[in-house]
């Protein structure tokens, strides 16, 4: 049996990805949840059901903000601190600062052996240049939060090494997330939302590749150090929505609204030094992931994408970007007989 791990947040996107990697890899696994109404508790109890089906995976319902994390933290030598209230839209900083400042304070008062934690790319704000040593300039309560638990981390002494996660996607993806709500809105033949004029450029991070820089962290990560992890491709957001036009079939509308506050105009993922340090890089193209992503969301609702039907029809998506503002990429994905088959 492998080690005793810990993964707060365990019921969400990311924790719940985590918690089946670790399982699979045969560790023992305690996952925390306090079950926020961030979004719907049925959602965080599906993420959970494979991992549900393990002996070695136990859950507590828990608040760490709360102070029990000493009781939790027993016994176990990694712990992956993924808990937070997300979003940089809207103004609740009490949540904020509790969910993503005095819960990890908690956390860090309990003095885990080894702490891997989640930052975001929030902090760098429009930053024309996105690495490790840009000065954080953040521009939301809810990266504001992030750049005060780096700097409560940092403070503690403890061996810990922070992860600036850049727009992680996939299967699972919170509601409220781009992708998500782009996917639910073409299923159900209905316009596509965009804010702004869709040429924000963000560099998206595949799930599968989160939790892999994860689980270098822990295994190889400098304490004290802060890492980048992204998908080293960042690529302009109608460029994304034009993935998923192919994965449906056919064009899609979209309704642009106005900008909001927090929200950036542009990240651009550095990740030399985790390459350099944690030997890791992104494995998941952005069309691959895309269509991953699809199909999970296509299995759950049983939807049918409103397109022309036709017998063995069958869509591929090539996509090229040649923006000078971003990296040429290329997706490759099928949709045979309404069930998407990736290549």
């Amino acid at each position: 049996m492998g080690e005793r791990t810990l993964v707060t947040g365990a019921a969400g996107f990311l924790g719940s990805h985590l918690c089946d990697r670790l399982l699979a890899d045969g560790h023992q696994v305690v996952g925390v949840d306090c079950f926020t109404d961030h979004y719907a508790r049925e959602l965080k109890e599906r993420n959970l059901e494979r991992a549900q089906q393990w002996d070695s995976f136990e859950l507590v319902e828990a608040d760490v903000a709360d102070g029990r994390a000493e009781a939790l933290v027993d016994g176990v030598e990694t712990v992956f601190h993924l808990a937070a209230e997300p979003g940089v839209r809207g103004g609740r900083l009490g949540t904020y600062l509790r969910r993503n400042v005095i819960a990890t304070q908690r956390l860090l008062e309990s003095k885990p052996r080894r702490l891997v934690y989640a930052s975001s790319s929030s902090v760098y704000g429009n930053a024309p240049h996105q690495s490790e040593e840009t000065p954080v300039a953040p521009l939301s309560p809810y990266a504001a939060t992030k750049v005060a638990m780096e700097r409560l981390v940092e403070s503690s002494g403890l061996p810990a090494v922070g992860l600036r996660f850049f727009t992680v996607y996939g299967p699972r993806q919170r509601p409220d997330m781009a992708f998500h709500r782009f996917i639910e809105r073409c299923l159900n033949g209905e316009p596509i939302a965009v804010i702004g004029d869709g040429r924000q450029v963000r560099d998206f991070t595949y799930v599968g590749d989160a939790v892999e820089a994860a689980l270098s962290a822990a295994a190889r990560g400098r304490a004290g150090a802060i890492y980048n992890v992204g998908g080293g491709h960042p690529v302009e957001v109608r460029d994304a929505i034009a993935l998923i036009a192919e994965l449906v079939g056919g064009p899609v509308a979209v309704e642009h609204t106005g900008m909001v506050a927090g929200e950036a105009r542009r990240t651009a993922c550095d990740g030399s030094l985790a390459a350099r340090e944690l030997g890791f890089t992104p494995q998941t193209s952005l069309g691959a992931g895309i269509a991953r992503q699809f199909e999970h969301m296509l299995e759950i609702t049983r939807a049918a994408p409103r397109r022309n039907q036709k017998a063995e029809r069958r869509s591929v998506v090539q996509v090229e970007v040649t923006d000078a503002s971003t990296t040429r990429i290329r997706g490759t994905a099928e949709i045979t007989s309404g069930a998407l088959a990736r290549r």
